[in-house]
């Protein structure tokens, strides 16, 4: 059940502008979004510059219309360059957190000049963290020289010398 009979949509964005959501249509296999399947799709549109982003999702129709998506690799046909869009995740409203719509941002920014690839960076390692910092988490982590735990407390205390025994170790 990881495929989806949905209408599917994309917008890519790159330096230059975007080309707005886009369904796609023809795949080069006769039934397309099935599990474990590649689906190949043409999209004509004036050329991007280097892409940093692209938005994928589906209307939500259709029996099965929930999607589990691995990733998205666009071969821009000007430059020969592959930019891969990685998501690994479901597009569902009953999977998940329920989302039928993903923005994913270019995964080896080194293809982007240095300030976007530095911002790109700067969004992935929040995205990934920020949950750690949400109000009330304590944070712990293991000293290798003491052996102990370094608490990151919610009311801005910091135990630095750590408990061998913590609870939450």
């Amino acid at each position: 059940n990881a495929g989806t009979e949905a209408d599917v949509y994309i917008s890519v964005y790159g330096e230059r502008g975007d080309t707005g959501s886009r369904q796609l249509l023809k795949s080069q296999k006769s039934k397309k979004f099935l599990k474990g399947q590649t689906d190949i799709f043409a999209i004509e549109a004036v050329h991007l510059g280097h892409l940093y982003k692209i938005v994928i999702g589906h209307n939500g129709l259709g029996s099965g219309n929930g999607w589990f998506l691995d990733k998205v690799v666009i071969k821009d046909p000007i430059t020969d360059l592959d930019y891969t869009f990685l998501c690994h995740r479901w597009l569902d409203q009953g999977q998940d957190d329920g989302s039928i719509g993903r923005e994913l941002a270019v995964t080896g920014a080194s293809k982007l000049p240095g300030r976007q690839e530095l911002k790109l960076k700067q969004e992935e390692t929040w995205a990934a963290q920020k949950w750690k910092f949400q109000k009330g988490n304590t944070l712990q982590f293991y000293n290798k020289l003491t052996h102990g735990f370094i608490c990151l407390n919610p009311d801005s205390r910091v135990d630095a010398f750590g408990d061998k025994k913590s609870e939450y170790g």
